[in-house]
């Protein structure tokens, strides 16, 4: 099912990549993210950075079919994880072995993910406390920011970087002045709809060249600027940019893996749940 999705649209790579990630970090890995608000609660996917997530419908349609095969045996969070690993090997990164057996969660709350999930604003300090809270470390920060070598930034995420960093109607002197310019010619003040490549050249390919972008100046968000602010960041980051991503590869599947265990529900926890957005 991943490969009918992305081979006919290959975009889908980096939402069902990056919904694995936001579901991981509220609650564990637990398809949390996949639940909808009913009329008491407000759900992960309506916190604001959960509401351009897509590929639900992805997830939906493995689901259906998954439970005409199996009926009742395979979780929605094992399909999120899977789908991110078949994702990501589709548009060219690694492959890595997903552990099955997660079990759905029935609590779903936009408080968490608005608290917990690492924002595109968080400055280098903010992110290592964000992935240690996790469990992970901050090499697994660091490989896992490669992640953005595939998909688009919104321009309203990244307007105040360009036209108002300080309240003073500056650029964020972090950014590459030249590039600063080009995205200006993109992003105009109020744009809510236009996108950007993170990677751009190729942000449907996963290769290693986000490194190049960071190390140039050029990280779309403050959180990719950021990794130039820590030796240990800074240090892979000049590594996998001069040497073509030599471990790049190798270290994402790791830190997937890691990411994958992050508070997983097993044996009587939890639910199979027959229907993603809502619990049994």
């Amino acid at each position: 099912m991943v490969q009918q999705f992305i081979s006919s649209d290959r975009t889908l790579a980096a939402p069902l990549l990056r919904l694995h990630f936001h579901d991981c970090f509220v609650r564990g890995c637990d398809g949390s993210v996949l639940l909808n608000s009913t009329s008491t609660n407000q759900a992960e996917k309506d916190a604001v950075p959960n509401q351009t997530l897509r590929g639900f419908n992805v997830i939906d349609a493995i689901k259906s079919a998954v439970e005409k095969e199996c009926p009742g045996v395979v979780s929605c969070a094992d399909i999120v994880a899977l789908a991110a690993r078949d994702s990501v090997a589709m548009v060219g990164g690694p492959s890595w072995v997903v552990a099955t057996g997660r079990r759905d969660g029935t609590v779903s709350r936009a408080s968490e993910a608005l608290a917990q999930i690492p924002s595109p604003f968080a400055n280098i300090n903010q992110l290592k406390q964000n992935f240690s809270a996790k469990g992970l470390s901050v090499k697994d920060l660091v490989v896992l920011s490669g992640a953005h070598t595939i998909g688009i930034g919104h321009c309203f995420v990244i307007i105040n970087r360009l036209y108002n960093f300080t309240g003073k109607g500056d650029t964020d002197p972090s950014l590459d002045p030249a590039y600063a310019a080009q995205l200006k010619t993109i992003c105009k003040p109020g744009d809510n709809t236009t996108v950007v490549a993170m990677d751009p050249g190729s942000s449907t390919l996963f290769d290693a060249d986000y490194y190049n972008v960071v190390a140039t100046r050029r990280g779309l968000f403050q959180s990719d600027a950021a990794l130039l602010n820590d030796i240990q960041t800074r240090v892979y980051v000049t590594l996998q940019s001069s040497t073509n991503g030599i471990t790049f590869a190798q270290d994402f599947a790791q830190s997937m893996v890691k990411l994958g265990n992050i508070g997983v529900l097993t044996g009587s926890q939890g639910e199979i749940r027959k229907q993603c957005a809502v619990v049994n």
